[in-house]
């Protein structure tokens, strides 16, 4: 069977109605100090929505087929991506059977090699993936996790991201993972507001759950080793992304200096090439690619396979926030658990601050995806804005 793409369009989707229940506070999303490379740099405050390079707004690509069935996915950057699907990638696919989902993707990474197979253009083409897998899901009425393999496990048990862990608990999580305020040039006082952290963290969630510390790229090798000597006592499940991406070499010598604490680290590299080179070099215990970045669920299930052969698993960065994420992590054996990252305030139900209609959220620490068709997503035709 051969079905053609008629068109691939760059949209914009409906806001999400606000949610109805009153918030107890903000969230710590909206005040907290966040430490990226870039704050190296006073002039640049440590808030999360101020700092240059930082997520940006998100774009959807709707791919539809010469019989009128269409897919969506997702990616981010949407001011920087929009031009390369537009003008590259769309007249490269349209007209081309849809169902070849690996011959698209090997087309997308030969034709971007002269202006950067790795960037931007890897960002672009998830949303583009993505979209082919929701559209093949419809086109033959079976959820993606069904085409990947079907399920492994009953349901997914998300770790929760928040510095609310408070409210995290309260929402049936187990296992939790903290944000960091610190860069490297803060020097002995900013280890000792770490520790001040990640031991009020520990004391909160109790001995027997899992906690995860994230710096996001804001060490050097000298500065993320001194840390995690001193916050072994906090039996911390991994360490997450210390050094900037492109650092192997740091990846391996902190390994070396510290081989019974687990790093993970990932959602910073695009595509499969960067994570073989983690794997070869047995630097990581945990690779963290992200749907939306990192070339989509096909890069994703390649980067599943070289962590899978060398015994490392594969836990996406915010796997249980997307249904792409969530599709993948009920399929896969090696993605033993999944990173739900809570956005929303303390006080306001999980269902009303979803994101993506028909997404399932976590109930009592546990979710499971959608059975509808393709990644389940419930968006109307209206919904879907082509950007022109």
């Amino acid at each position: 069977m051969t079905i053609k793409i008629k068109s691939i369009e760059a949209c914009t989707v409906a806001p999400r109605p606000k949610p109805k229940t009153p918030p107890r506070r903000a969230s710590y999303n909206k005040s907290a100090k966040r430490a990226f490379p870039i704050n190296k740099y006073p002039e640049f405050p440590r808030s999360l929505h101020n700092i240059p390079g930082e997520v940006g707004p998100e774009l959807w690509v709707k791919v539809t087929a010469e019989n009128g069935v269409w897919g969506i996915g997702l990616c981010n950057w949407a001011n920087l991506v929009t031009p390369l699907i537009r003008d590259h990638f769309a007249p490269l696919l349209t007209g081309r059977d849809c169902f070849a989902i690996e011959y698209l993707n090997d087309l997308m990474w030969r034709s971007s090699m002269r202006f950067g197979a790795t960037g931007l253009a890897m960002v672009a083409r998830s949303a583009i993936d993505l979209a082919l897998w929701d559209l093949k899901g419809k086109l033959l009425g079976v959820p993606v996790y069904s085409l990947i393999g079907g399920p492994c496990r009953e349901e997914i048990t998300p770790y929760c991201t928040s510095d609310d862990l408070d409210w995290t608990m309260e929402l049936g999580f187990t296992k939790f993972k903290i944000s960091n305020p610190v860069h490297y040039d803060e020097g002995l006082d900013g280890i000792n507001r770490i520790e001040e952290k990640v031991a009020k963290a520990r004391e909160t969630v109790g001995d027997k759950a899992d906690l995860m510390y994230n710096p996001v790229m804001s060490f050097n090798v000298e500065y993320a080793a001194r840390i995690m000597e001193r916050l072994k006592p906090y039996r911390l499940r991994w360490f997450e992304e210390p050094l900037m991406p492109h650092d192997f070499d740091g990846m391996a010598q902190l390994k070396k200096a510290n081989p019974t604490v687990p790093i993970a680290t990932g959602e910073d590299l695009h595509g499969r090439f960067n994570f073989r080179e983690l794997v070869d070099r047995r630097c990581v215990d945990i690779l963290q690619p992200d749907f939306r970045w990192c070339g989509g669920m096909t890069e994703i299930l390649k980067i599943y396979t070289i962590g899978e052969a060398a015994g490392i698993q594969t836990i996406p960065h915010s796997g249980a926030s997307s249904p792409f994420g969530q599709h993948f992590s009920i399929a896969m054996p090696e993605a033993s658990i999944a990173e739900f990252w809570l956005h929303s305030d303390p006080g306001v139900p999980l269902a009303e601050a979803n994101k993506y209609p028909g997404m399932n959220v976590p109930v009592n620490g546990v979710v499971r995806p959608s059975d509808a068709p393709g990644f389940g997503l419930e968006f109307r035709e209206q919904d879907v804005i082509p950007i022109k």
